[in-house]
C-alpha cells in the first residue's frame, strides 16, 4: 500500500492543487508536470535518505530510549523537508504568479471550507469527546508501530496526552495566520499587474515556505518547542514500556518500509514513464 500511495501521490497532488486555486486549461498541464518533476527529483534523491533513516531506527527501536535521544532526529526530519520545499519553491513561483484575482478568491473559501473540516474533527465543543478523538487518532498511529497496545500503556497514554502542552485551539490560530501569510504572499505577486523578477518572486515564496517549518510568530514557535520535547519524553517513556513481542513488530513494520523506499527510489522507470503508469496493487506492499 506504501508503494502504491506514493506512485499514485503525484495525482493525488495535482488534484489537491486544483481543488485550492481551480487550475485554468494552460496552468493544470504545466502544474502536473511540475509535480511529476518533483516526483522524479524526489524518488532518485530522497528515498533513498529515507530509507537510511529508516534502517537505522531499526538499530534502536529494540533498546530503550530518552527523550532526548528520540528529539535527535528532528532535525534530520526538519532537513529532509526543507530539501522538499526548496525543490518546490521554482514551480511553486511559475504557478502563483499567474493566478488571477478570481483564483485567489477560490483559495480564501477553500481555506474557510478547510478550517470548519479542522474545527469538526479537533475542536469539538465537549473536552472530553476532543479528548477521546485525540486520545483515538494517537493509539492508532502508535499501534501501526507496535502493534496492539495493552491497558496499563493506554493508560499511560492517557496521562501523558492529559499532561501535555498541546492545545489545538492554539495550532488552528497558527494555521489561520499561515493562511492569512499564504494570502499575502499570492496577492504581492500578482496584485498590482507589474512582473517582478523571477529572483524576486521566488525570493517571496522561498520565505513563505521558511514560515511553514519555523514560524514567525515568538510565541507559537516557543510553543511548538514546548509540545516537541513534551512528545519525545512520553513517547520515549511508552516505547520503554513495550514488550520484546512489541518491538520487533516496530522493528519489522521500520524494515518494511525501508524496503519500499529502496524499491521505490529504484524505480526510476515507472517515475519516468509518468504517474498514470502506477503500481498494481499486486505489486504493492
Amino acid at each position: 500500500m506504501v508503494r502504491l500511495a506514493y506512485n499514485q501521490a503525484p495525482n493525488w497532488a495535482s488534484v489537491w492543487i486544483d481543488n485550492y486555486a481551480d487550475l485554468d486549461d494552460e496552468q493544470g498541464p504545466r502544474t502536473r508536470d511540475a509535480i511529476g518533476a518533483w516526483f522524479r527529483w524526489h524518488r532518485s534523491t530522497q528515498l533513498p535518505e529515507y530509507a537510511g533513516m529508516l534502517a537505522r531506527m531499526q538499530a534502536q527501536v529494540m533498546d530503550n530510549t530518552t527523550g532526548a535521544e528520540l528529539c535527535r532526529w528532528e532535525p534530520e526530519f526538519l532537513l529532509r523537508t526543507e530539501a522538499a520545499l526548496a525543490q518546490a519553491v521554482v514551480p511553486a513561483t511559475e504557478l502563483a504568479v499567474s493566478l488571477r484575482p478570481q483564483q485567489l478568491r477560490h483559495i480564501e473559501k477553500r481555506y474557510e471550507r478547510s478550517n470548519k473540516e479542522f474545527r469538526d474533527d479537533y475542536l469539538q465543543p465537549d473536552l472530553d469527546e476532543r479528548r477521546e478523538e485525540r486520545h483515538k487518532r494517537t493509539v492508532e498511529r502508535l499501534e501501526t508501530l507496535y502493534g496492539r497496545l495493552d491497558d496499563a500503556q493506554r493508560e499511560r497514554l492517557s496521562k501523558a496526552l492529559a499532561a501535555s502542552p498541546y492545545d489545538a485551539e492554539v495550532w488552528q490560530q497558527e494555521r489561520l495566520a499561515r493562511q492569512r501569510d499564504t494570502l499575502q504572499t499570492l496577492r504581492s505577486l500578482t496584485g498590482d499587474g507589474r512582473a517582478l523578477a523571477a529572483s524576486v518572486a521566488q525570493a517571496q515564496v522561498k520565505a513563505l515556505m521558511g514560515s511553514w517549518l519555523r514560524s514567525p510568530r515568538p510565541a507559537y514557535a516557543a510553543y511548538q518547542r514546548k509540545v516537541v520535547e513534551n512528545n519525545c519524553a512520553w513517547l520515549a517513556e511508552l516505547h520503554n514500556s513495550t514488550t520484546p513481542e512489541q518491538r520487533r513488530h516496530a522493528r519489522d513494520k521500520l524494515r518494511a518500509w525501508e524496503v519500499d523506499a529502496r524499491a521505490l527510489g529504484a524505480a526510476t522507470s515507472v517515475a519516468s514513464a509518468g504517474p498514470e503508469t502506477s503500481a498494481s496493487p499486486s505489486t504493492s506492499r
